[in-house]
């Protein structure tokens, strides 16, 4: 259950900036990017197991390219991104999260996730993780549908994303790699949550 509250019958028209603004679960926080992460984010990027989980390949720049690289991506507002760094609540940097191609006039988005710290995977925290993700897009943005693209093969990440309410939509080439495109939307959400269940006494 998450801890913080959200008003679950407003909705906003416009997508919030909550860049001062933390998004909690039991036991993560989804908090923004700082150039602190860029270590971490650094060894997971060039990891050959995490690049092939993540459908792409290790990155070859240095350290310090990249660090530059991060700090030029901190210092640029993306309208239609929005990334977080996955902390455990005793704030351990554990992974990072995002919603981005945002689109308002369609009302939909991409939901990424990675747990790029080992000791931390199959313990549900990516689960807990995409959970709060959702919260956050259907009680603070206007967004109707939130979809991502998993690999085909990825048996455990697609488990966990069913656990959080996607369904398989269908399969997608990209690449020349095999996805399962999945979608979860606002109404389905919201059913799982209970919301406009509750009669008037």
């Amino acid at each position: 259950m998450l801890k913080k509250v959200f008003p679950w019958s407003q909705r906003k028209d416009k997508l919030a900036d909550f860049a001062a603004e933390a998004i909690k679960g039991e036991r993560i926080i989804l908090r923004n990017k700082r150039i602190e992460d860029a270590e971490d984010d650094y060894a997971w990027r060039t990891d050959e197991e995490l690049a092939r989980l993540d459908a792409t390949k290790p990155l070859k720049m240095t350290f310090r390219e990249f660090k530059s690289f991060s700090k030029d991506e901190l210092g640029y507002k993306n309208p239609s991104a929005k990334r977080f760094a996955l902390d455990t609540n005793e704030g351990r940097h554990i992974g990072n999260c995002m919603y981005y191609d945002i689109d308002e006039r369609r009302g939909q988005t991409e939901l990424g996730i990675m747990v790029g710290d080992r000791d931390y995977w199959d313990n549900g925290y990516g689960t807990e993780a995409v959970d709060a993700m959702l919260a956050h897009i259907f009680t603070h943005t206007s967004i109707d549908r939130v979809y991502l693209h998993t690999l085909e093969w990825n048996a455990r990440a697609r488990r966990s994303f069913v656990k959080s309410g996607f369904r398989e939509v269908e399969r997608v080439r990209r690449s020349g790699k095999d996805f399962v495109l999945m979608e979860v939307l606002r109404f389905e959400w919201e059913a799982r949550q209970g919301v406009g269940d509750q009669t008037d006494t």
